[in-house]
């Protein structure tokens, strides 16, 4: 059985898809880029302007699933550049301070309304 895990503090879905699903114990949240929940639009601002966005995004779906960073097992990164992964990784380690979780990052070549950055989360709880 699964759970569909949604917030008005993150960005709706621009697709078919949903913020988060529980399945057992697991949570899968979607990719968040920086988009600003109150209008749906990219923010502005350099790659760790858009990080911190998209941080803020995974926080609130985390928190309505009841769960918060500490609990959080994979994480995937796709920069468009990654000479942009010095600025990811000091916005990103603020919300990891300890036991960091497992994680892949990779270059891509174009990210959802010409962001710079995207994560995506597992969380367990």
């Amino acid at each position: 059985m699964k759970e569909v895990i949604q917030t008005n503090g993150a960005p709706k879905a621009i697709g078919p898809y949903s913020q988060a699903i529980r399945a057992g114990n697991l949570v899968f949240l979607s990719g968040q880029v920086a988009l600003d929940p109150a209008t749906g639009q990219l923010v502005e601002g350099d790659t760790a302007a858009q990080t911190t966005r998209v941080m803020d995004n995974l926080g609130a779906v985390l928190a309505s699933a009841g769960l918060g960073f500490g609990q959080v097992v994979k994480a995937t990164i796709y920069l468009t550049d990654l000479a942009d992964f010095a600025a990811v990784n000091e916005v990103y380690g603020k919300r990891f301070t300890a036991a960091p979780p497992a994680r892949a990052t990779v270059q891509v070549a174009a990210l959802p309304r010409g962001a710079r950055v995207e994560i995506d989360l597992i969380a367990a709880g």
